[in-house]
Order: structure tokens, then sequence, then C-alpha cells
């Protein structure tokens, strides 16, 4: 497994998808719904579509699991998972606010993450066991130690509306809300977690989030210092249905203040 080779695909597939994204964020372009407020853009059809064929030119036989087309290909070793645009909602209001996010898992474990945002040009990048870097400058977590200090970011999922399931949630965002010095939402977990990575933001917390939206941006996060766990400091995995980052000083505050008794 060349993960530098890799890592250069993948960047390349991402600079590919970033030029089409702010070719159609400056012109024009349908929007769907999937859901009641879940979008898709001709963009992130776009945007897929090259990606997966950056991808095949260098490697054939590897598999993919991408937003939009679903799962692809039989090589359960090498697998790529692709969020082709990260943040359709701003994407489709005209902010710019959104990511191109592209991992490579090898047998099961994420190896290499990739997330651009396009509108910057900054790009985030990791390989396991190699730290995490912006525009190739190594980046490290913040070094805030209290709760009180620290600026968290957050999400709500597409389902929330459709399961009426808001009050847990709101718990933990008010809870996390009177805890720290501010929290935000931005609307693209790939960013969010980037952003954690690089010490924007000291934590981050979300549920309910599917691989691609996680895959590439965890990696990062986590070879920048950040601990990455679900809500009960159970190590994350793709899978998992939440995801908590944050730098390893304020990790347990936010463990305790997401924890809630009977909480699924």
């Amino acid at each position: 497994m060349d993960t530098q080779t890799i890592q250069r695909i993948g960047i390349r597939a991402a600079y590919r998808a970033g030029r089409i994204l702010n070719d159609f964020f400056s012109g024009s372009f349908q929007v769907h719904k999937k859901g009641a407020i879940d979008l898709v853009t001709d963009a992130d059809l776009a945007s897929e579509k090259a990606i997966v064929a950056t991808i095949n030119e260098s490697f054939p036989d590897h598999s993919f699991l991408a937003e939009e087309s679903g799962a692809s290909g039989t090589n359960d070793r090498d697998l790529w998972i692709i969020d082709p645009l990260d943040g359709t909602t701003n994407f489709a209001h005209r902010l710019p606010i959104f990511a191109v996010s592209i991992a490579y898992a090898h047998d099961g474990q994420v190896e290499v993450g990739i997330v651009f945002h396009p509108t910057s040009g900054e790009l985030f990048t990791a390989i396991r066991g190699q730290g995490a870097r912006l525009n190739d400058q190594p980046i490290r977590v913040s070094s805030t130690e209290r709760m009180r200090d620290s600026l968290l970011v957050t999400g709500f999922p597409y389902t929330i509306i459709s399961s009426g399931d808001t009050a847990i949630p709101l718990v933990r965002f008010s809870r996390c809300l009177s805890a720290a010095q501010g929290v935000r939402r931005l609307g693209s977990a790939a960013l969010d977690l980037c952003f954690v990575a690089c010490g924007r933001f000291d934590g981050y917390w979300e549920e309910h989030l599917k691989p691609w939206d996680t895959a590439a941006g965890m990696l990062i996060a986590a070879e920048a210092g950040a601990r990455v766990t679900d809500f009960d400091e159970r190590p994350y995995h793709i899978h998992h249905p939440q995801l908590l980052a944050a730098n390893p000083h304020i990790h347990s505050d936010m463990v305790a203040l997401l924890t809630i008794e009977d909480a699924q």
C-alpha cells in the first residue's frame, strides 16, 4: 500500500472537484430534494463523477462508497469514501462554506484523508501515523485547557425534523453553550473536523452522520492530536452514530456535557 501515491491521486481528484464546484457556485445550478431538508445539486453529481473518474484512472480495481452513487466495486480491501460536496445546503444558498471530502480505507481502516475547501483554497491532508497538514504545513489542535475558554462547533442531522427527535440534541447543545465561550454551526462536518485539527475550534460533536461525512476529517483531526471518540469515550469508527473530536484538555469535559441518562 503506497499511501503517498494514494494521497497524491486523492488530492488531484479533490482539486478537480473543487474547480467544478467553484464554477457552479459562481454560475447556475439546479437544486433537488432528497428529503425534507436534504438537498442535492448538479454540482454534487458533477463533482462526484470527476472524483471517481480521476481515481479510476490510477486504481481501476478499487471500490467506492460515495454519497450520491452509493457503494460500487467488489474490492473489499481498498475503498474510497467520498463526499463530493459536504455542505450542500450552504452551497445551495450561495454560502461559501462547503468542502470536498475524500478518504481511502484499507482493510476497513482509514489510512488517508483529504478535505479541500474550494473557495479559500485550503487543503487539509493526513496519512495515518504521519500527522496532519494544511496546505502542506503541519497543524495541531489547540492548547485551550478550560471549557469556559473554548470555542465549540456542532451540527444537526437532516433526520432531526422527520424523526421529531429534537429533545436530547437540544439538551446537549444547551449544556455545551452554557459551559463554553461559544458554539458555532457551520454546516460542513468535514470542515468542522479540520478546523478542530488546526486549532480554530477546540471541540466538535454531532450525531447520525454518514461515513462520507466523517472519514477524511476524523483522520485529519486525530493526526493533529485530537481525541476522536463517541460520546462514551469509545474509539470512533465511521459507522458509529456519535462523533466527538476535541483537544485532549477538554475532551473529558465534553463527554460529561454530552452524557445524558437513557440517551441512545
